[in-house]
């Protein structure tokens, strides 16, 4: 209730006091949300696109070695 009563006077002094206006747009806001509800469009259907790529080669049959261990081919890098 506190709060409610602390915005209520804040909001009636700001308006005594001659509250900016806001910042003109060069764009109706509809313009805004459709330029960026089509970028998301478009980055959808790329993302979209890859979706088959798994699929362009066979499958490999997995390593032999259970634990992903493979050798060093560095000279002086071994373990």
């Amino acid at each position: 209730m506190q709060f409610q009563q602390i915005a209520i006077s804040i909001l009636a002094q700001g308006g005594e006091s001659g509250a900016e206006a806001p910042a003109p747009l060069w764009a109706p806001p509809v313009v805004f949300g459709v330029t960026i509800f089509s970028i998301l469009l478009i980055l959808m259907f790329v993302a979209v696109s890859y979706t088959n790529l798994g699929n362009r080669h066979d499958a490999v049959d997995e390593h032999s070695d259970p634990h992903r261990q493979h050798p060093a081919k560095h000279q002086g890098l071994g373990h």
